[in-house]
């Protein structure tokens, strides 16, 4: 069979292509053949956590790889069978753990069975979805659509020292159903918590204080935490909303050298950005159900925008696919994704 060439420094540039890339590739069954693998980074190549993506689809899939070094800008990869088991997968840094997970689980729900993943590495991390947007708001819509997946947390992994760990139990039928969200429902609860990890628990105290002022939130409803303690530092705000139909969980870092104030005020802003939209999927949740409607063959559902990894899933989709999930933008805070594609064969 034919392989399916993908220019990694297409769209965002980044490792977004690469995992949707690997993703559909176990799905189909096509081999991948890739060049430019995160050409738009500052450091281009596979990283660990994009080496441990791929070895995790590698072991998945039972595929046959080349290229799988770190600092690798081309890949060969040439999938036989996705098998369901249990599976441990470390990154060995504070890479995106969740990122892993996120390579391999829709392969893993195109099959009848049941998996167990154990990942290490990171599980906060800044520009990867955390572990509480993973369970809270991807995982219950995945549910939704007919899997069976629970996640949990073992141990906080903050960059950059990693060290976090979390399960996933898999239980799948091997087919989704399309998935429609186009409304949120009513708000049922509302939550903020500032969470430090070996640092003083003043830090969050200051971070909760700012948004009570800016978002005129109840007492009970803003939390400071103290995280046992654990490798490394870290500080970690989440914004969780939950609606009858979508949860919504927004997330900010604290970096050093940027004042907590300054981290609450970030995550101020993207809380009322959301707001202000109707539309009941977020940014960051918009891109990663792409793939799963794919999987179901159909779905729709209204987000506040599409980002630059929408962008590139579009286009990994139509190489292997050969059919088009739809962007349409309805107003300056909502974007229609429709993908209603009848080739996917699993």
């Amino acid at each position: 069979m034919k392989a399916i060439s993908i220019d990694g420094s297409r769209g965002e540039g980044g490792g977004q292509i690469l995992r949707s890339s690997l993703t559909l590739s176990m799905i189909t069954g096509r081999p991948l053949h890739m060049i430019n693998i995160r050409a738009g980074r500052k450091k281009p190549g596979l990283l660990r956590q994009h080496l441990t993506a791929v070895q995790a689809a590698r072991d998945i899939s039972g595929a046959t790889v080349e290229g799988a070094q770190l600092g690798s800008r081309t890949l060969s990869f040439r999938p036989i069978t996705i098998s369901p088991g249990r599976y441990f997968f470390a990154i060995g840094s504070a890479g995106s753990a969740t990122l892993v997970l996120q390579t391999v689980l829709p392969a893993l729900l195109t099959v009848p069975g049941r998996s167990q993943l154990v990942i290490e590495g990171g599980t906060h991390n800044p520009a990867a979805p955390p572990f509480d947007f993973l369970a809270k708001s991807y995982v219950p819509l995945i549910n939704r659509m007919g899997a069976r997946v629970t996640c949990t947390l073992h141990r906080y992994g903050f960059f950059p020292a990693g060290g976090g760990r979390f399960m996933a139990d898999i239980e799948s039928s091997g087919t989704l159903q399309p998935l429609k969200l186009m409304e949120r429902g009513q708000l049922r609860s509302r939550t903020i918590r500032a969470r430090v990890l070996n640092l003083p628990l003043s830090i969050a105290d200051r971070e909760i204080k700012v948004l009570r002022e800016r978002l005129g939130w109840k007492a009970e409803e803003l939390v400071a935490e103290e995280l046992p303690h654990g490798r490394g530092i870290g500080n970690v705000i989440t914004a969780e909303m939950a609606y009858d139909n979508v949860t919504e969980v927004i997330t900010g870092f604290g970096r050093r050298g940027v004042a907590a104030e300054t981290v609450a005020d970030s995550l101020a802003d993207a809380v009322e950005e959301y707001m202000r939209s109707d539309a009941p999927v977020g940014e960051h949740l918009a891109d990663q159900l792409m793939l799963a409607c794919a999987i179901a063959d159909g779905g729709e559902y209204l987000g506040v925008k599409a980002s630059s990894h929408s962008q590139s899933n579009k286009e990994v989709l139509r190489a292997f696919l050969g059919c088009e999930l739809e962007l349409c933008p309805l107003k300056t805070d909502t974007v229609k994704f429709s993908y209603k594609g009848t080739r996917f064969i699993p």
